[in-house]
């Protein structure tokens, strides 16, 4: 599914692609792991390119990245990349910042994990929408449908009541300069910020949850990669039936 201009606004896209990625004891970060002939990278990137209101990507990578300049998608004029930081907020502060620049009028920022290859178009349409009727923004999330238990001490503490709890996941999607300015106020405030929407969280906002899919999965463990293969090769046979 892809859109044509005009039906959403113009919309900018920032991926945080500085990590290294240690839990998935890889020689290279796990962003540049590949499924089929791609990296999860690229597979992130053409998942929104897709939609032609996303006008511009902007990766955030290490300085000492040594693998971007060597993919095809680097010379995609629709993609820029910028340094990023030590942590995610800073490397999507970063990306803001040169959003700022090359946003020719848009207003709105999406941000997505760049080891998240597996995003399903009616997902990121059913989250394009909420630019319609959303001053604030929102982010894709499923129910959480495990029982999930609070630890201490390596034993079971109690057992957490699953009502009302959802799994964050990206894109997340906000007014560029709300997620600016609540970003600024987060970082200054030395809070705990483990997502964009926890920096709105954090200035008294409340984005909206936008239901999707679970299989659009982060890449974070080493088993994690061949379950986002299979995930992804049932979303290409999806896009060909």
């Amino acid at each position: 599914m892809t859109t044509s201009a005009g039906v959403f606004p113009d919309i900018i896209a920032i991926l945080p692609a500085a990590g290294i990625g240690s839990r998935m004891r890889t020689d290279c970060p796990k962003q540049y792991l590949a499924i089929g002939n791609k990296t999860l990278l690229e597979h992130a990137i053409d998942a929104l390119l897709r939609q032609t209101c996303i006008r511009h990507v902007i990766v955030a990578i290490s300085p000492d990245d040594g693998y971007f300049a060597s993919l095809p998608i680097s010379r995609d004029a629709r993609v820029s990349h910028v340094i990023g930081g030590r942590e995610r907020a800073d490397s999507v502060m970063a990306g803001l910042l040169a959003a700022g620049e090359i946003a020719r009028g848009s207003q709105w920022v999406l941000v997505h994990d760049a080891a998240r290859p597996c995003l399903h178009q009616d997902d990121l349409v059913r989250l394009l929408a909420i630019t319609a009727y959303s001053s604030v923004g929102g982010i894709l999330a499923t129910p959480v449908r495990d029982t999930m238990k609070r630890a201490g001490d390596g034993a079971i503490d109690h057992t957490v009541d699953r009502i009302d709890l959802w799994h964050a996941m990206t894109p997340q999607l906000f007014p560029l300069s709300l997620l600016e300015a609540c970003l600024t106020r987060a970082l200054a405030d030395s809070a705990r910020i483990t997502d964009e929407a926890s920096a709105l969280e954090h200035c008294g906002y409340r984005p909206l949850l936008v239901a999707g899919r679970a299989d659009n999965i982060k890449v974070t463990c080493p088993e994690d990669l061949a379950l986002a293969a299979f995930y992804f090769t049932q979303l290409q046979n999806d896009a060909i039936a």
